[in-house]
């Protein structure tokens, strides 16, 4: 009777979500009438606790324990970081300074997108916001240095999303919340995976540079400019934004703050950050606060559908069911996890991050950590196969992004600039498997 329960559960679920409501209603939604179902029927199981887990007053508690959740209270100081650090100009002025530094090495345009990618994802961890903002001040200076699209293109998505791997990292706040690892650990073992692969990027594109030229030539010296003044303008641009990331990371890595601590010093340093370069008006901060709820809200609304149909589905014996299934395969220990790994790459193409996290992830840790792999080693190869499912067709969210920022390319262009970058994604995968140390350090 449970078996028939779950696969009722799974199979409403993806018929409602695929039916186009959203994915937050679908989910709570769904959680909710089987929820009712399970108080009726809590006579078929014998065993009283798993019955428990059925009943509408669970699904409730399970809301407010999310609510009063301490790891969560850093998601909105971070988004907020991240609007107001859009507010203060500091990518566009990164960007001009970069580029009259390096715009006499081949492919210098699209390496300074790279590392302007990276401090904006050391800073704010927003994948939306990042690719929004990356393609909307590097596209057209890729394009008038003479760049390829396809390599433009590919840049801008692929280094946008390097925010849900290099901390701090909504994903990572919330896949510590879900799976009860501390985030400060999750924080800790994505930072070399984070910066190899823009190391991994930054390579590929001096690489084709050099290798075909015409698809992102260098730029003759502006004669106005001698090499101090651009070193001096590249400094006092990076200063501050350095300054900021070395405060929120360096507290949390240190242990000089936990992550929430952190994420309010980061929140006031972006706000001071704004107002020192005087782009912060009463109505702009208005509209940051504005966002930032509305972000939060669209967040916690996925994380309380998700706990709900997380519950629901444990409490019909849905995760037995998956450990059971999972156990039985005749794989060693190895193999399992490079199967699950592949299975959550695959929903990548279907599923958004949050579902995965929030739905799958939760089911498959247990049986990972029960065949000796340390849980954290284990969540950051499944957060850098996530980071895959923003950039792998048809749902990756920030191809869309990028589409309608940049709406004079078609979205065929868009998926065939990204491959590239999900094969080296996949690379530094394989590298974090092959060596765990590059987390656990």
């Amino acid at each position: 009777m449970d078996i028939l329960f779950v696969f009722l559960l799974c199979s409403v679920f993806l018929v409602v979500m695929f039916s186009g409501y959203p994915v937050a209603f679908v989910l709570g939604g769904v959680a909710v009438a089987f929820a009712a179902l399970g108080t009726f029927l809590d006579g078929f199981s014998v065993d009283a606790d798993m019955a428990s887990l059925r009943m509408i007053g669970f699904v409730a508690n399970r809301i407010f324990d999310s609510i009063s959740s301490y790891s969560l209270i850093p998601i909105s100081m971070f988004i907020f970081m991240g609007m107001m650090l859009d507010k203060s100009g500091v990518a566009e002025r990164l960007l001009k300074q970069m580029h009259k530094v390096l715009r006499v090495v081949p492919g210098g345009m699209a390496v300074s997108v790279i590392l302007i990618g990276v401090v904006l994802a050391a800073s704010t961890g927003i994948i939306g916001a990042s690719v929004v903002l990356l393609a909307t001040i590097a596209m057209p200076a890729m394009r008038a240095a003479g760049y390829d699209d396809k390599l433009g293109l590919g840049t801008v998505g692929a280094t946008g999303c390097l925010g849900i791997l290099i901390p701090p990292s909504i994903m990572l706040i919330v896949m510590g919340d879900q799976l009860q690892i501390p985030v400060g650990d999750l924080f800790r073992g994505a930072l070399l995976p984070g910066l190899l692969l823009a190391l991994l990027y930054i390579f590929y594109a001096v690489f084709t540079a050099f290798r075909r030229s015409d698809l992102a030539p260098a730029m003759p010296v502006d004669p106005n400019s001698s090499v101090g003044d651009m070193l001096r303008g590249l400094v006092g641009s990076l200063l501050a934004p350095l300054l900021l990331v070395f405060a929120v990371l360096g507290s949390i890595i240190f242990g000089i703050a936990t992550p929430t601590e952190a994420s309010g010093i980061g929140a006031a340093g972006a706000t001071l950050l704004a107002l020192s370069s005087r782009r912060l008006s009463w109505s702009d901060f208005q509209e940051v606060c504005e966002n930032t709820a509305i972000t939060t809200a669209f967040l916690f609304a996925l994380i309380f559908g998700a706990s709900c149909f997380s519950v629901v589905l444990r409490g019909y014996g849905g995760d037995e069911l998956i450990e059971a299934g999972l156990h039985a395969i005749a794989l060693p220990p190895i193999g399992t996890l490079i199967f699950i790994l592949g299975i959550v790459f695959l929903l990548g193409f279907f599923l958004d991050w949050m579902e995965i996290i929030l739905i799958v992830a939760p089911l498959v840790l247990p049986v990972l950590t029960s065949l000796g792999y340390e849980p954290a080693w284990v969540a950051i190869l499944l957060a850098i196969c996530l980071q895959t499912s923003f950039l792998t067709p048809p749902v990756g969210m920030a191809l869309f992004y990028l589409k309608n920022t940049v709406p004079d390319v078609t979205i065929s262009q868009v998926y065939k600039a990204v491959i590239p970058f999900i094969a080296m994604q996949v690379g530094i995968l394989l590298l974090v498997l092959a060596f765990p140390g590059l987390v656990s350090w």
